[in-house]
């Protein structure tokens, strides 16, 4: 009986192990970025080409474009705190939800990543107004 309680636990706790690694997370470094207002580290995460919705900017943009009007967007809207409400997806194709308070508002931010070359890079970047 005590052995196979032990064996009950460690099936346990291998799946937990194994759950925890296939459920990858969206990079501490992005968060703190979007937290810190910091363009040129959310930047780093940016594929080639990025879509893009930030104010009155809705289309695709080059890495460096994108990284221009994130940082107008900064600029505009000093970050309090940012926080991941939501994320999930397939190790392939990640997608994180979260809310950014700035000293003009509350924003949605919506982040879709996509490996590439065992990379995992920003290919969609919304950031909308609340209410």
């Amino acid at each position: 009986m005590k052995n196979l309680k032990l064996k009950l636990i460690s099936l346990f706790l291998s799946l937990f192990v194994v759950a925890s690694v296939s459920f990858a997370q969206i990079p501490d470094e992005i968060v703190v970025s979007i937290q810190s207002g910091n363009d040129t580290g959310l930047a780093n995460f940016f594929n080639e080409n990025v879509e893009l919705f930030v104010q009155t900017h809705d289309d695709i943009y080059s890495k460096s474009q994108a990284q221009q009007i994130v940082a107008e967007f900064f600029k505009s809207n000093k970050p309090k705190q940012f926080s991941i409400l939501h994320q999930g997806g397939p190790e392939a194709a990640r997608y994180a939800v979260g809310s950014l308070t700035t000293n003009t508002g509350t924003f949605r931010v919506y982040i879709l990543l996509k490996k590439k070359n065992n990379n995992s890079y920003i290919h969609q970047l919304r950031i909308e107004k609340q209410g």
